[in-house]
């Protein structure tokens, strides 16, 4: 088929302009066995920016797919770091090489808390979708989901050395599970609202939690079989919700835990009391150091409370402090009375344990905080602000009064509000960006700042022919311009009473036109003036002529001719005049709600218009007639712009998607996603090569054009692929028999990959099958002729694989489907697939292929189809050959492990006594004094620096 027209595709380049999106966590990483409290890890819409904090750059990028991070978590050992996704999948990525090597699909919808266990094998993750699952990462695959929350899961932790955990939710309640048994053994209900933070200290003997009000509630946990252990009495039964109970309902301190369970309990949970924060609002994070010595707490404001708990030796001095005190008083008091008085009392309470450290004033609001604490009693925090910004403090907490000194802040990289205009200069090669505060100009091949320029808040924008000069217009009214290399402002100009919604530079670029919101349409022409002084000229704006007009103008365009000027209006319609004389040409209506965005081509025939009510429309510019009206996106369209010299042009919607479309076929040609907000504004560079994008989730995005053709009916096929595959996952997963619904359920879900894994599966067994008709007729047929007859060709797939049997060819498909969707990928297998497979095992097992993963597979399929198989006389004689190779081959290799194992350790034992020395202990001297001197290089640098 021959193509009649040729469109090129553009490609996502690369993301800019975002230090940390506010969607994910703030964590301290450490790279490389690097200094800790250097390096922090931030989300960055789909990808996660590891940036080093002393010099400000980034040095590590996790590459994302297409959905927003909402949760990191990195490993103990700090090797790995877990990140958690909008669709509610997890993926963990190596922090030596920036590759991810495992994923996990659970959730359905965003994950919102993720922690790893201390030995880091096991991981646990809570979502929107209510559910709590636990993960096992050394073999890759989900353990179980706990179902028992109503609403989101706002934190999830383990308990150190026990096999419990404890979650919090929005639904105000705080579950206490028990692993071993998978059930909820202890709901806490002693909160009224929300619980959005929760904290373990005391290595697990107290529970800090915070709510929507100002205080953080601490509860005391008893272990009630270590009680019994010592030979404590048993601690009195909680009191249930149901009992009659007259004291006052909001008396927040007398509500009691609700045991879910008829069972002995496992431990009981006490109210401690309650620390004030100095904050009225909720709390929107809690989160301790290594220690949990240090607890971090803030609010939607932006100060951050640091509190430390203290060790029980300083408690009980504190105590005697404190009754020295009371005896002073009460002995003062006797002489006072000249009576005797009883000795005094004190009582230990909660904040004689935990103390206010120090208040943290950020310079916005605060969204996350991570502490660490160093050594030599060094605190580190660092703190992910609401306008895109990245503080870190540090402290002393032995100090008396301890001060916190700001170490770092990531500014640079990015704009502190929404960027809403943005251009190209004329050589391709710098980016304007301009927001409320700042206008930056970027390097595009870069992506690197070239200057930042304190602006009012910006609304449109240019580069001045010759781009050494910038143009802005503001909300304010006024032009701005600034001159870029000296990065310094030359004139603000009061141009309109209202703001500056366009701007545009004139086609013989001798001057420009601007349209405001105080109806009129302006012109301006190019000066050189002499500058007061000095005797070197600068660049000025006069003002020309004025076009007075009935409503708000929101985006005026000349045409490439010149001849003509398009200017929309708030009244939903396009005027058209003549540049020369300013006489009325054409209007152009039809638009339900007010035109944002207009351009003409480049032959000056076609003008685009895009409005406020999701519809584009292309107006032939002879006569003012609408060729075509389509609808655009599925919000407002905000922006519109034809490559040059083409007919093929570029819209950006609220609807987050960026789109391209031939004028002349009125045709979508392709549509860009990746922003996770609305789309404000883009550029497109004069040679058509690059477009740069800017977004509600302070990201800018460029996009290539590639050489790769796009044909238009392939394109439509594969959304309907993608569109099919999307509807194939959502389906409902296979009931299993036998399986309650109770609080326990299966960890994985159904995706697209498990529905082609099993595909795969089926695929290889059906070749298997068909590999095994052709031998059985080859043999039939070398009877019949009573001689040996040349085999049968191989299946080009068997080929393909290097010639393997096709039992073996099963066996690899098998062995290439994820260890975290195995599970999932037998149970949509039909069952029909079954016995040909336990056949199949029955032979691995026997020639020792992959006994591991082969065990896995049968003891998952006789658990799921149990009944079949049972009732299946022809199974019989299988299952009952697998019992016994299946013992036989575990025992064996279980024997070989443990030979292996204790020879090392002899080797190990043998080492030691030879070398009289501790096995890695030299490695591991030379380590730490390879580290020491290159301490003492980097603080050498930095004083001479």
């Amino acid at each position: 088929m021959g193509l009649t027209k040729q469109y090129l595709r553009y490609v996502a380049s690369a993301v800019f302009g975002v230090i940390g999106s506010q969607k994910a966590n703030i964590s301290y990483v450490t790279l490389r066995g690097g200094e800790r409290g250097r390096y922090v890890a931030v989300a960055a819409c789909e990808q996660v920016f590891i940036w080093d904090t002393r010099k400000a750059e980034k040095v590590l990028i996790l590459q994302g797919q297409k959905h927003e991070v909402t949760f990191l978590c990195p490993s103990p050992d700090g090797v790995n770091i877990a990140v958690g996704y909008e669709d509610g999948a997890v993926r963990i990525f190596s922090l030596l090489n920036g590759e991810s090597n495992v994923s996990f699909n659970g959730h359905k919808s965003a994950v919102t808390v993720i922690h790893y266990d201390a030995l880091g094998a096991r991981l646990v993750t809570g979502s929107k979708d209510t559910d709590v699952i636990v993960w096992d990462i050394i073999n890759e695959c989900g353990l179980y989901r706990l179902k028992g929350h109503k609403d989101i899961v706002t934190q999830a932790l383990f308990l150190k050395g026990k096999n419990l955990l404890v979650t919090s939710s929005k639904d105000s309640f705080v579950k206490w599970w028990d692993l071993d048994t998978q059930h909820c053994f202890k709901t806490m209900v002693g909160h009224r609202s929300e619980v959005w933070g929760m904290a373990l200290l005391n290595q697990g003997n107290r529970l800090l939690t915070g709510s929507a009000d100002s205080e953080l509630r601490a509860w005391d946990i008893s272990y009630l079989q270590e009680e019994k252990a010592e030979g404590e009495p048993k601690v009195k039964k909680g009191k249930s919700l149901l009992d009659d109970d007259d004291d006052d309902d909001d008396d927040e301190d007398n509500k009691e835990e609700l045991d879910e369970s008829p069972e002995e309990r496992i431990l009981s949970c006490k109210k401690a009391g309650s620390i004030l924060r100095e904050a009225r609002d909720r709390v929107v994070s809690i989160t301790t150091d290594g220690k949990a010595r240090v607890i971090a707490c803030h609010g939607n404001d932006s100060v951050l409370e640091l509190f430390t708990v203290l060790s029980e030796d300083e408690v009980q001095k504190r105590m005697t402090k404190k009754l020295k005190k009371a005896k002073k008083k009460a002995a003062k008091a006797q002489d006072d009375a000249g009576e005797e008085t009883a000795e005094p009392v004190v009582e230990r309470m909660l904040k004689d344990e935990i103390i206010k450290l120090v208040n943290i004033k950020a310079s916005a609001k605060i969204r996350w905080v991570e502490c660490l604490s160093c050594a030599g009693g060094e605190l580190k925090v660092a703190l992910l602000l609401q306008n895109n910004t990245v503080e870190t403090y540090s402290l002393k907490t032995s100090d008396k009064t301890p001060a916190a000194n700001k170490t770092a802040r990531l500014t640079l990289g990015g704009h502190r509000t929404d960027v809403r205009t943005l251009a190209f200069s004329s050589d391709n090669l710098a980016v304007l960006s301009a927001s409320g505060d700042t206008v930056k100009v970027w390097n595009r091949s870069t992506l690197q700042v070239i200057r930042t320029m304190a602006c009012e808040y910006a609304l449109c924008s240019l580069f001045v022919p010759g781009d050494r000069q910038i143009i802005l217009g503001t909300k304010s009214g006024k032009l701005q311009i600034f001159e870029l290399a000296s990065g310094s402002l030359l004139e603000t100009v009061d141009a309109h009473n209202g703001a500056v919604w366009s701007i545009c530079l004139a086609p013989d670029q001798r001057g420009i036109v601007t349209g405001s919101a105080d109806k009129t349409v302006k012109f301006w022409e190019f000066e050189l003036i002499k500058d007061q002084g000095t005797s070197q000229k600068r660049l000025t704006v006069k003002h020309t002529r004025t076009l007075q007009l009935e409503e708000d103008v929101l985006c005026v365009k000349f045409s490439p001719d010149h001849r003509l000027l398009a200017v929309s209006l708030l009244d939903c319609t396009v005027k058209v005049f003549y540049t020369d004389t300013l006489k009325f040409f054409l209007s152009l209506y039809g638009h339900k709600l007010p035109v944002l965005c207009l351009d003409i081509s480049h032959d000056n025939t076609i003008i685009a218009t895009g409005s406020a009510d999701r519809n584009l429309k292309i107006w032939g510019l002879d006569f003012g007639d609408c060729h075509r009206s389509m609808f655009a996106h599925d919000d407002s369209v905000m922006f519109l712009q034809f490559v040059p010299k083409t007919h093929l042009f570029f819209t950006a919607g609220k609807d987050r998607k960026i789109k391209q479309w031939d004028a002349d076929k009125f045709e979508l040609i392709q549509t860009l996603e990746g922003h996770h907000r609305e789309v404000w504004c883009l550029a497109i560079s004069p040679n058509g090569d690059h477009i740069v994008s800017a977004s509600h989730d302070k990201s800018l995005r460029l996009w290539e054009r590639t050489r790769e053709p796009i044909i238009l009916e392939e394109e439509r096929e594969m959304e309907r692929e993608a569109e099919f595959e999307e509807s194939l996952a959502k389906g409902d997963m296979p009931v299993v028999p036998g399986e309650t619904q109770g609080e326990a359920a299966p960890a994985a879900k159904k995706t697209v990959e498990t529905v082609k894994a099993a595909e795969r599966i089926m695929e290889a067994l059906e070749l298997y099958k068909a590999e095994e008709r052709k031998m059985e007729e080859h043999k039939y047929a070398c009877r019949r002729e009573g001689k040996e007859l040349p085999p049968p060709k191989p299946n080009p797939i068997l080929v393909a694989f290097g010639n393997v049997s096709p039992s073996r060819y099963v066996l690899d498909v098998i062995k290439k489907v994820r260890s975290s969707e195995l599970e999932v990928s037998l149970l949509v297998l039909p069952f029909p697939y079954v016995p040909q497979l336990l056949t199949m095992f029955n032979s691995y097992i026997q020639q020792g292929l992959e006994v591991e993963l082969v065990c896995r597979c049968l003891f998952f399929l006789l658990k799921i189809h149990f009944g079949q198989i049972s009732s299946n006389q022809m199974m019989l004689s299988v299952i009952d050959e697998l019992r016994t190779n299946t013992l036989s081959k575990v025992e064996e290799i279980r024997d070989l492990m443990g030979f292996n194992s204790a020879a090392l350790q002899f080797l190990q034992r043998e080492i030691e006594s030879k070398e009289d020395v501790m096995f890695f202990a030299d490695a591991t001297g030379q380590l730490k004094e390879k580290k020491k001197k290159r301490r003492k290089r980097e603080r050498a640098l930095l004083t001479i620096a």
